[in-house]
């Protein structure tokens, strides 16, 4: 930091972030040399790196870029000393008045009477900040300083304020390290979800359908349809019992859950209808909470557990979305059971062993579980109830810790009506995010006032979990086309197997052997097109289809075809039937090769 002792160390976060906060003002110092009639809002450090906002009257271009780029260098040459000092409010504003930074003296309007109002100065540049700095802009490595994007942002996160440009940035103490970086963010957009459901034709989006709502195509939803039978048949098996319930529900239903008050700046504004008012409902749990409402239960009736593959409307800012892994509608693996408090430590085993058999069958490995606590000083976001609390987050650890499961925790990540365990997957690149998670909810079952009736004949008021396993159907399958590139395994692939007649002659032999593994629930296609032999291999090699199956006139004297694998190439001829038998091990076993 500037104005304390500070130990100069890519390896200490706070060093880092300090760093990266440095080079927020660098950018912003540049671009206001560059372009003095842009109006500066804010810039903070980030996980990867830094941004700033700003209101400009022209759009930050490539080329632009470049050019903020080259000044951000010249002024690390110039090794500019960060000074620090405050001023009173009123020559605080006098200041950014001065400047012309309106949203510099919003900020200030709206702190605190007693905030201490800091500004820090390098060479000609001032801004307004609470700090901490280095002490140097020499101290940041010039040709190590990468801008890598601008998007459009909202000032202090609002829609209904004015938009912005937000230039993100990154930068390393060693131009190798950036090197490094860069490498990895070519990776993650070959990886994109969006760019290969665009290629490989699984979903779409679409401007005038809106933001945030992806439309899956009929490979797309193939692949979803396997996923949801994949789990409805898990959970079947496991004693489950599915329903299906409104997209809607009344305001009132939401009141009574409570996420009226803790959870109504992410839902879609209220419709009328004939005098009653309607929200497209963000969650099911209180859909659910009716149904076991529906009839009295007894102790001997639990657990019981309700499941819907449900879709739910969730109202995102435009700049977070992001494909289908954040949509404004999407489909929830969801479920709630219906437990007594001598059960809680049983059925979160069952919980935990669902969603780590189904990790082993989709081959995820890399993932950590954490324990997600409230935070006790956020009066708004949690129902208050501090014995609830206790109780509930006590509970839940001591089942994680006999069930053996190693996990970290983590304040301020609870759901607002109780503590949750959150199974976080680290994909191939990016930042690591939740799949599934198993709450623990002893607020929910009060406010709806459900009971049953206890061995001793006296009312009781069940526990609920809400659980799910893939989370989010398309949230799964994102996470999934980005770890295999688009090649699904086999058993998921919505084609796994294309017939490719050499000559027309073998169409009509080829169609016919398409039409038998489909009969046998396979999923063939043939490519009929009067293209060469070579073409049709590169395109469904392309298409990412597991098994490509040459077939020429010796194959149609044979009887035989001529399997070529995406990944090992050419299998040799073999009979049909010993193609359907490889192929019927390959998913029944749901092999990952």
């Amino acid at each position: 930091m500037a104005e304390e002792n500070f130990e100069f160390s890519w390896e200490n976060p706070e060093y880092r972030k300090t760093y990266w906060h440095t080079c927020s003002h660098v950018l912003a110092q540049a671009v206001k040399r560059l372009y003095p009639e842009v109006k500066l809002a804010i810039g903070p450090s980030i996980d990867n790196g830094f941004y700033y906002d700003m209101d400009s009257p022209f759009a930050f271009t490539p080329e632009i870029m470049d050019k903020i780029e080259d000044e951000m260098r010249k002024i690390c040459k110039e090794k500019l000393k960060l000074e620090r000092f405050e001023l009173p409010r009123e020559e605080a504003v006098k200041f950014m008045e001065e400047k012309e930074e309106p949203f510099k003296v919003e900020l200030i309007n709206d702190l605190p009477e007693d905030a201490v109002i800091s500004f820090y100065k390098q060479g000609e540049f001032t801004d307004l900040c609470a700090g901490p700095h280095i002490d140097s802009t020499g101290r940041i490595k010039g040709n190590a300083i990468k801008l890598t994007a601008c998007n459009a942002s909202y000032w202090r996160g609002d829609a209904k304020n004015k938009s912005l440009q937000r230039i993100y940035g990154v930068a390393f103490p060693k131009k190798e390290q950036l090197d490094e970086y860069l490498k990895k963010l070519e990776e993650a957009k070959a990886r994109d979800h969006r760019k290969l459901g665009r290629e490989l034709g699984l979903f779409m989006t679409d401007e005038l359908v809106g933001r945030g709502m992806p439309m899956f195509l009929p490979k797309g939803y193939t692949v979803w349809r396997i996923l949801e039978n994949y789990i409805r048949d898990k959970e079947i098996k496991l004693g489950y019992q599915h329903v299906l319930t409104p997209c809607v529900g009344t305001v009132d239903l939401y009141k009574t859950s409570g996420h009226w008050d803790h959870y109504q700046q992410n839902m879609f504004p209220a419709m009328e209808v004939e005098d009653e008012m309607y929200v497209l409902r963000p969650m099911n749990c209180p859909h659910h909470m009716r149904i076991y409402a529906n009839r009295p239960h007894s102790y001997r009736d639990l657990p019981i557990r309700i499941g819907e593959i449900a879709h739910d409307f969730r109202y995102e800012a435009s700049g977070t979305l992001k494909g289908i892994e954040r949509g404004r509608h999407f489909c929830q693996n969801d479920a709630h059971l219906f437990v007594t408090p001598e059960q809680i430590k049983d059925e979160v085993s069952k919980v935990c062993d669902l969603i780590f058999a189904t990790y082993k069958d989709f081959g995820i490995t890399d993932y950590r579980c954490v324990l997600s606590l409230r935070d006790p000083a956020d009066t708004e976001k949690y129902h208050q109830d501090d014995e609830m609390w206790n109780t509930a987050e006590s509970a839940l650890r001591e089942v994680l810790v006999e069930l053996g499961i190693d996990f970290t925790e983590e304040i301020g990540e609870a759901a607002f009506y109780g503590p949750k365990l959150d199974v976080n997957v680290v994909p191939a690149v990016g930042a690591e995010y939740t799949l599934s998670t198993c709450q623990l909810d002893f607020c929910l079952p009060m406010k709806f006032d459900l009971k049953y009736i206890d061995a001793d004949g006296a009312e009781k008021t069940p526990v609920v979990l809400h659980r799910a396993i893939l989370g989010s159907l398309d949230r799964f399958m994102a996470y999934l086309i980005e770890e295999t590139m688009g090649a699904f395994p086999t058993w998921l692939a919505p084609v796994q197997a294309k017939l490719l007649p050499v000559t027309d002659r073998a169409n009509e032999y080829c169609q016919k052997y398409a039409d038998e593994l489909n009969d046998l629930g396979f999923r063939a296609e043939v490519d009929d097109r009067n293209e060469k032999i070579g073409k049709k291999i590169r395109e469904a090699q392309l298409e990412k289809v597991p098994y490509m199956l040459v077939v020429g006139d010796r194959d149609m004297e044979n009887g035989t075809v001529s399997p070529r694998h995406r990944s090992e190439g050419d299998l040799g001829a073999m009979s049909e039937a010993d193609f359907t038998k490889l192929l019927r091990e390959v998913v029944d076993t749901k092999s990952l090769k």
